[in-house]
């Protein structure tokens, strides 16, 4: 019987060393990582809040940040209780360094690109619904993620195009300002009447609605061609209209001149035929 109480002293005294030696550091990492996890929590809905308030700043980045911001506290934490039990924490940092950095360098590539998303999202050259072009292709854009580009082509093709690809190259987007000029070049015979043609073509740009009357329509004479006089019709349209305008613009320009009976002619060669007579008596 008194063996057994000893043992149980002895217990008792080793669980009251330990609390004692270890109890404080337990109790400040609890308190450490609760604490850390709560304000991640509320660093991710601020940072999350904040982008959404911003319209520079798309879904996708807004999710993105705020999920980064609440990761790289609770790195910070779990740091911070390691080192409450003793733990060297500088080497740890150190092979987390290292490790990060291997793993950088086998994934250059792929960080590149959400690099580059991240910078597409963030100042926005183009937007969900635009027609662009860059890296190397052309389509409507439809989404933009942090690693790709998707886009559609006119005939509905998909084209999956890497972020790294599309900020590294310049970018031509056909949807990003409300109006669009079309130029409708028009041969007419040296035979015609420019002035007459040039009216024709004003009256049926003018006619059309779709034309903007601010910039006003504008012909000239562009080119003195080989076989033919090259003007020119420029006329402004909102963005939607471009295509539909341009298309009705060529059909209308040749329905129209067929009816005043101004030429638009075929190019034109004129060859010399030589016999061998002529060649003979010549030399």
């Amino acid at each position: 019987m008194d063996d057994l109480n000893d043992k149980a002293q002895a217990i008792w005294e080793m669980v009251l060393a330990t609390i004692t030696t270890y109890g404080l550091s337990v109790l400040g990492a609890i308190v450490i990582l609760i604490l850390g996890l709560w304000i991640a929590g509320v660093l991710q809905r601020t940072v999350l809040s904040a982008c959404r308030r911003s319209k520079r700043v798309d879904e996708t980045l807004s999710v993105f940040l705020s999920s980064l911001t609440k990761y790289l506290v609770i790195a910070f934490t779990v740091i911070a209780v390691l080192s409450e039990f003793g733990v060297q924490t500088a080497s740890l940092i150190a092979l987390l360094g290292a490790a990060g950095l291997a793993i950088g360098l086998a994934l250059q590539g792929t960080l590149s690109h959400i690099a580059a998303g991240v910078m597409l999202l963030l100042f926005r050259p183009f937007k969900v619904g635009d027609y662009i072009e860059g890296g190397g292709q052309a389509g409507t854009v439809k989404s933009i993620s942090l690693f790709t580009t998707e886009l559609a082509t006119p005939d509905n093709v998909q084209i999956i195009v890497p972020n790294g690809e599309m900020w590294g190259t310049a970018v031509k987007n056909y949807s990003h300002h409300a109006t669009r000029r079309i130029d409708i070049p028009v041969g007419i015979g040296y035979g015609d009447d420019i002035d007459a043609a040039m009216k024709t073509l004003k009256e049926l740009a003018e006619a059309d609605s779709r034309v903007l009357k601010d910039p006003a329509p504008m012909l000239a004479v562009n080119a003195l061609g080989a076989s033919s006089v090259d003007l020119i019709v420029r006329v402004w349209c909102n963005a939607g209209d471009y295509w539909p305008l341009r298309f009705d613009l060529n059909k209308t320009v040749k329905q129209r001149l067929d009816r005043e009976g101004i030429e638009i002619p075929f190019p034109q060669r004129t060859v010399h035929l030589i016999s061998e007579s002529e060649s003979a008596s010549e030399s």
